[in-house]
């Protein structure tokens, strides 16, 4: 079923597949930290970088994250606001809280690409989700040195309240404890991206939650998941579904809600934004 618009029926078929499932796995993207809020330019991007913008001509949060910065004391008053708007600081829509309230009492787990923390915070347990691409709160040796990252809260709040002229003190500049070379953040951009024990056990647990229901009534949810790394969540998806004629697809995504033919007989697919789909279903 295709739907292009939030109607009471498409509420009452999505309620009714969440209360029939056996399980749901979520798969989310950054749509939908995006329908939460969680905007990388315009107005957002111009509130907390205004000085940047007016340096540097950043047209969004995004690229600036890669520009090469000529001091390490700019560099990480930069990337300390980053952290800070986009990890530390709240959601500015509830999107988050609202799809755990319909899934809270099911068996569920969450494979997710986004690295700002919101599931957490909104009360997932954390033995329930697999943060493939990393997390804004860690830093990781930049060599890497060895397989370990480190929380970076304390740190981050001292950038953010220190800095002055688009640069932090020399002193808060993070360096690996074992070799010295400078801290990183723990993002996945290239081979040097650390999977810590904490990454390898959520990936275990992962694939432990798809073995044990792959003949069950399983309901795979995919949330704003884009085409930029399809293979981390959407063709598994698909390719679970196909599997298990038991099997559920949802995908609700602004512009880009589609399914392959095989499993479209089990497909739900909404093309229509996250936040006012999850607020409807309340």
């Amino acid at each position: 079923m295709q739907y292009t618009e939030i109607t009471p029926e498409l509420i009452q078929t999505l309620k009714a597949a969440i209360a029939d499932a056996d399980a749901v796995l979520i798969g989310a993207g950054a749509g939908l930290s995006t329908a939460a809020g969680f905007t990388y330019s315009g107005e957002r991007f111009q509130k907390y970088f205004s000085d940047f913008i007016e340096k540097y001509h950043f047209r969004d949060m995004y690229s600036g994250g890669f520009y090469p910065f000529r001091t390490a004391e700019e560099l990480w008053a930069y990337w300390s606001r980053y952290i800070f708007i986009n990890r530390f600081m709240d959601a500015p829509k509830p999107v988050y809280q609202q799809l755990l309230a319909l899934v809270k009492d099911k068996d569920y787990f969450v494979l997710t690409t986004n690295v700002d923390h919101c599931f957490q915070k909104a009360g997932v347990d954390k033995q329930r989700l697999f943060y493939t691409q990393g997390d804004y709160g860690l830093w990781q040796c930049s060599t890497p040195c060895h397989r370990r990252t480190y929380d970076n809260e304390e740190t981050v709040l001292k950038m953010v309240e220190a800095q002055k002229d688009m640069r932090v003190p020399s002193d808060l500049i993070p360096t690996c404890p074992k070799c010295g070379q400078p801290m990183t953040m723990n993002l996945r951009s290239d081979d040097t991206f650390v999977e810590d024990l904490g990454w390898n056990e959520a990936a275990s647990r992962y694939v432990e939650f798809v073995q044990t229901h792959s003949d069950k009534k399983l309901l795979l949810l995919e949330l704003g998941v884009g085409s930029n790394t399809p293979g981390i969540i959407k063709y598994p998806f698909w390719r679970i579904a196909a599997q298990n004629p038991n099997a559920t697809y949802i995908c609700i995504n602004f512009g880009e809600a589609e399914c392959p033919k095989q499993i479209e007989d089990r497909a739900i697919t909404v093309n229509a934004d996250i936040a006012d789909v999850l607020e409807a279903m309340q």
